[in-house]
């Protein structure tokens, strides 16, 4: 092995890009390691490489005793043997002198001095890796699959390998061992057993980055992607606005023929993508976000950043998706939350009969609409109910049922017309009430 260290330790630097200099001293340290093991701890041992000779010699440094005083070989010598190779040496120096080549050290010398070499090699590529990788955190790179690993999969980028975990894999996609895969960098560890590189393929930001490689309007900056939201592998919504009044940011991000969002949809196999207009007036952006649904109307709620949204009766079904996954999205895309209600609901909603029933602590909108459509339409009604007459009406046990009537009883004797809002202070700090927006597309409708 030391006879062709000079060429093994070029052909490393060279291949790995590891510097020259830090592998000459993981071999010294790998070297000393191992003598001391073979001649004892208490030596004071130092390796050195030879380039010349391509080797390591070792040297071990005694303290120059009288003739009689050796206590100890290992860390004494005494003058006659030092004169003999030292003919100027004195008593208390330090004298070094070279032991035999590190070639001729034991089996098991040469196998620990490998195992720290391979250990500061690899530390030493592992700070390469990381300082090439490091800026380039948030890009997309592209690999082949190479392996799988408990359930993550590992890419080869070419110099190195990465980790897509599997919370970071496109569910019902399955890859084989060689097939390419493009993915968003998401981490770049400095120190790590694992891979140091760890790729997502479900993150937000990959979509984004994927339209930012497909519209050149992205990239230049003229086209903004203002939020995102994904259920990776079935539906995404991106939210596109223009700093310049004559560029359409989603006819920029569909492309002519829709080919720009189709690419983007093909690596992503078949990931259906919303591209929705943003708008700083919430109401507006809601009903952009809900569609294909058409809006009547917006409630806004400023303080709970809550959004009440009317459609027609035909539209509740498609305004809330499949398993609510429209409305989901949308509510991830404004960061509010968002309320859909049909335009029957929500009148009924507005009927003084059945803003009393929510009155009765207990009692939520929906048991109270229950109520409603069965007769019970006002606080006095559920006060003068019977707890069979609930029971019929609704499922419950018999101790709530009793528990609404006598809370309704209580409201009723307390004031009678309890269900009126009571008038506010005017010196107090009231909050501001939820404001009514048309839809986007009415006249009345703000920008």
């Amino acid at each position: 092995m030391i006879s062709e260290l000079k060429r093994i330790i070029d052909q490393i630097s060279r291949d790995k890009g590891i510097d020259r200099q830090l592998l000459i001293e993981a071999i010294e340290e790998a070297v000393m390691s191992a003598a001391k093991k073979k001649f004892g701890q208490r030596r004071e041992i130092e390796a050195r490489y030879n380039d010349e000779l391509g080797e390591v010699e070792l040297f071990q440094f005694r303290t120059v005793v009288e003739d009689d005083d050796v206590a100890d070989e290992q860390t004494e010598i005494s003058l006659a043997d030092a004169k003999a190779l030292d003919p100027e040496v004195q008593l208390g120096d330090e004298l070094g002198s070279k032991m035999e080549s590190a070639a001729e050290l034991g089996r098991i010398a040469a196998q620990s001095a490998k195992q720290v070499i391979i250990q500061k090699m690899k530390d030493a590529e592992s700070n390469v890796i990381y300082e090439m990788y490091k800026d380039r955190k948030g890009e997309i790179v592209n690999g082949i699959v190479q392996r799988f690993e408990r359930g993550s999969m590992i890419v080869n980028l070419g110099r190195t390998d990465a980790i897509v975990p599997a919370k970071e894999q496109m569910p019902r996609k399955s890859y084989r061992q060689g097939d390419r895969i493009r993915a968003y960098l998401l981490d770049v560890r400095q120190a790590s057993r694992d891979p140091q590189l760890v790729l997502s393929r479900t993150c937000d930001d990959f979509l984004t980055k994927l339209f930012a490689l497909e519209v050149p309007e992205i990239s230049e900056g003229i086209v903004k992607v203002m939020g995102v939201a994904r259920e990776p592998g079935s539906r995404a919504k991106i939210a596109v606005s223009s700093i310049e009044s004559d560029v359409d940011p989603v006819g920029a991000c569909v492309g002519m023929k829709g080919s720009r969002v189709q690419n983007v949809v093909q690596e992503l196999q078949g990931e259906k993508i919303d591209i929705v207009p943003w708008s700083p007036d919430p109401a507006r952006f809601v009903s952009n976000a809900l569609s294909p649904a058409q809006v009547s109307m917006v409630v806004v709620d400023d303080e709970s950043k809550t959004l009440l949204v009317v459609v027609p009766d035909d539209q509740l079904s498609l305004a809330i998706g499949r398993q609510g996954q429209n409305v989901r999205l949308a509510s991830q895309l404004l960061g509010w939350r968002i309320d859909v209600k049909s335009e029957t609901r929500y009148a009924k909603l507005l009927e003084d009969g059945f803003q009393s029933l929510l009155e009765v602590q207990g009692l939520d909108e929906r048991l109270a609409e229950v109520f409603y459509d069965n007769g019970i339409s006002s606080l006095v009604a559920l006060a003068e109910a019977t707890v069979d007459d609930l029971i019929a009406i609704r499922s419950m046990d018999p101790e709530k049922a009793a528990q609404l009537i006598a809370e309704a009883k209580a409201i009723v004797a307390e004031g009678g017309a309890a269900s009126a809002p009571l008038a506010e202070d005017p010196g107090s700090d009231a909050a501001e009430p939820p404001r009514e927006t048309p839809a986007a597309g009415d006249d009345k409708g703000s920008e």
